[in-house]
């Protein structure tokens, strides 16, 4: 059963958290026995890793879809890997919306294998940065200027993959969302080599919902981030309600927001990553908030991926 991100993870000093501490570490431990154990297998065509040590919600695969677009303008065959999980098919669908290469498999190091045979001529990884079995030639670590990296514990007291030291593995760090002078100069701290950028969302179809009152959902990494975003571009929400990342909505939970928009005269408005999960639904009802992914240094954000491959 899937449940939402408990609140402590964002607090600092928490009882909760320092009592989780014993397990995060000997999960630690573990994760440091593995990577010893792992075999790493090196690839043809260069590795671009775009992860997170903050789990979910970060803007991987917006991302991901955004790097290959530009890499494309810049003649290039890239090839998107992901590893196939059964309740990502909502990642899936908006990837292979926007592109045909998606790679999917088990097992990353063998979709990237498939990539080869397919001429692609560089491999960008959709998740990714804890898999040890694949050499990178580039990592590009996601972090969400609303959540950052919580109260900075490791699974299950904080929301951390790993420590924040993991950092120093990485060459670029993107930031969704404002400045952060603070986070900057703690990033640096670990690695002065690190090149930091800021990305933020672009509604694109914000005027279909002005001047209506909104019942909003999403089930996704960080719902908050959805709500905030709508708030931020002046929109009337009435009602909003937060699902567990990949929810699995029934016909009758749909059913059941639709008729409540309906009785109180609301729009019901998703995001286009949980559309693509109901769609198939049959549903007419539900509309999805477009957004693209805008860099802040575009150019050099992209030159520095064009020197890695």
């Amino acid at each position: 059963m899937k449940i939402l991100k408990p609140k402590f993870w964002e607090k600092n000093n928490n009882l909760i958290s320092l009592l989780l501490f014993p397990i995060s570490f000997f999960l630690q431990l573990l994760f440091t026995i593995k990577k010893k154990i792992t075999t790493e297998y090196s690839f043809e065509i260069p590795v671009i890793c775009v992860g997170n040590i903050y789990l979910g919600g970060t803007g991987k695969t917006p991302l991901c879809i955004f790097i290959t677009k530009e890499l494309i303008k810049h003649n290039k065959k890239p090839a998107i890997i992901k590893k196939f999980y059964p309740d990502q098919a909502d990642e899936h669908s908006l990837i292979s919306n926007n592109l045909d290469c998606l790679f999917l498999n088990t097992q990353r190091y063998k979709a990237i294998k498939s990539a080869e045979k397919k001429q692609h001529d560089i491999a960008i990884l959709d998740d990714g940065f804890q898999d040890y079995s694949i050499k990178k030639n580039l990592n590009i670590l996601c972090f969400n200027s609303n959540q950052l990296i919580g109260n900075g514990m490791t699974l299950p007291s904080g929301p951390l993959r790993e420590n924040i030291n993991a950092i120093k593995k990485t060459q670029i760090v993107i930031i969704n969302g404002g400045k952060n002078k603070i986070f900057e100069k703690k990033i640096l701290n670990i690695s002065d080599k690190i090149k930091i950028f800021y990305s933020k969302y672009l509604p694109i179809n914000i005027k279909e919902f002005e001047n209506k009152k909104l019942f909003v959902f999403a089930g996704i990494g960080n719902p908050s981030n959805f709500f905030k975003l709508l708030k931020e571009n002046n929109l009337d929400i009435h009602k909003q309600i937060a699902f567990p990342d990949h929810y699995k909505f029934s016909k009758s939970e749909i059913q059941k927001m639709i008729k409540e928009s309906s009785e109180n005269n609301l729009e019901l408005v998703t995001t286009e990553k949980d559309y693509c999960r109901i769609k198939d639904l049959g549903f007419k009802h539900v509309k999805f908030l477009k957004i693209k992914l805008e860099i802040l240094e575009k150019d050099k954000f992209i030159n520095q991926i064009l020197s890695y491959s």
